[in-house]
């Protein structure tokens, strides 16, 4: 019986603790036991908020089970002397030089850009001539040719049957017996008003004997592109039987990207390296073309290349290298490794007094001899780093530092 009562006496006891145990709690403030925690020292430390590691974008006000993950929620902690909305991160200055950190000063220059781009031979389209039947006739014989074969200067395209000319030959040579010096001369410059080529005028004059079928061959050496005639058609005045490109000079296409561009104008140097060629050309910006390119996004700049011996062949590749000689003014420079591009966007590193960190947003320009132009987001003299940022950068992310800068959480 006594032993009975013995444990009716402990169980109303620990009963009586727990209730005053809860009421204790119910008493103090939800938001006071959320915003501090004990340390070891028995101190009590502010509570910024509660986060998950594993998702450390979304704050929570109070403490509990993460909604994303089974575990416990993190308290961030503010850190004495350091504001209450923590931006950027501290690192301890004997870590940073062990893990090689690097700093360079924000510096005012005139950037000197080298564009490297890729070029491609083509056609050099003021080298294109045109042979025609300027009067009406009928084709006697096509030679042995096909677009595409390579052709010298003289080399002979096609016969033709040309009744206008052979009437003009006979009137001129009767003229000539007449004695009438003007009839003869009119009748002379009626031969060249027919279109009839002045080796062929020349020849009547010599000869005095009349011709009914002409030969017509090329007046360039190149590349035939066009041949509308086939044995047996009749023609029409003006109309095209061939059409020849030069070759003695080609077009080297330089693509360059739109953002690399601005730079660019006529009289701008380049070097070359054709693929499969060891050598180094140089050469010389001649045109810029307007319009950028629907697919590729990127501006051509022409460079002509002389093709004497025609070594080089259209469609050859080439690796150019473009020297702008029209800088711009002064702007902010930095390294290009000191540039992270992370979702699209261009962040640095900026380095702070006592090991502070802060991740910055920068807008950047032109590049050229491995540096960036910085349009927005430092200014001169700032400290930026070179080395190690990724390590920094994602620390800052762990953090939710990055997305409180871009607003999408206020603390």
């Amino acid at each position: 019986m006594m032993g009975k009562r013995v444990v009716g006496l402990a169980v109303l006891v620990l009963l009586c603790l727990m209730l005053g145990y809860g009421f204790g709690h119910r008493a103090e403030p939800q938001h006071e036991v959320a915003g501090r925690v004990a340390t070891g020292a028995g101190t009590k430390q502010q509570v910024l908020y509660w986060y998950d590691p594993m998702k450390p974008d979304q704050h929570f006000d109070k403490p509990g089970k993460s909604p994303f993950m089974d575990m416990e929620l993190v308290p961030m902690m503010a850190q004495s002397g350091v504001p209450t909305v923590v931006e950027g991160v501290r690192i301890d200055p004997a870590l940073t030089q062990n893990l090689g950190v690097r700093q360079v000063t924000v510096e005012k220059g005139r950037l000197q850009p080298v564009v490297a781009a890729t070029a491609v031979l083509s056609l050099n389209d003021r080298l294109v001539s045109i042979v025609q039947a300027r009067a009406a006739g009928f084709v006697e014989k096509v030679y042995d040719r096909s677009p595409q074969d390579v052709l010298a200067k003289g080399d002979r395209l096609v016969d033709l049957r040309m009744p206008e000319w052979y009437g003009a030959q006979l009137e001129y040579l009767a003229l000539r017996k007449s004695g009438e010096t003007a009839l003869v001369e009119a009748a002379y410059q009626r031969l060249y008003q027919l279109g009839m080529p002045p080796e062929e005028v020349g020849r009547l004059q010599r000869t005095l004997v009349p011709q009914a079928v002409f030969t017509l061959g090329t007046d360039r050496a190149g590349v035939l592109l066009e041949l509308g005639v086939r044995a047996g058609m009749t023609l029409l005045p003006g109309q095209t039987l061939a059409r020849i490109n030069g070759l003695e000079n080609l077009w080297l296409e330089v693509e360059v990207p739109q953002a690399q561009s601005f730079g660019m104008a006529v009289g701008d140097g380049a070097e070359i390296r054709f693929a499969g060629d060891s050598a180094l050309y140089h050469g010389v910006v001649q045109a810029i073309l307007p319009e950028v390119g629907k697919e590729t996004r990127t501006v051509r700049a022409r460079i002509e290349i002389p093709n004497p011996a025609g070594k080089w062949r259209p469609g050859m590749y080439a690796d150019v290298r473009l020297f702008p000689t029209h800088g711009g003014a002064e702007q902010l420079l930095l390294p290009e490794e000191a540039v992270m591009t992370v979702g699209g966007k261009n962040r640095v590193i900026l380095a702070e007094k006592e090991g502070h960190f802060l991740p910055l947003e920068v807008r950047i320009g032109g590049r050229g001899q491995g540096k960036v132009e910085v349009l927005d987001g430092l200014k001169e003299g700032d400290r930026v780093v070179v080395s190690g940022e990724f390590l920094i950068d994602s620390e800052a992310s762990l953090k939710g530092v990055l997305m409180r800068m871009n607003g999408a959480v206020t603390p």
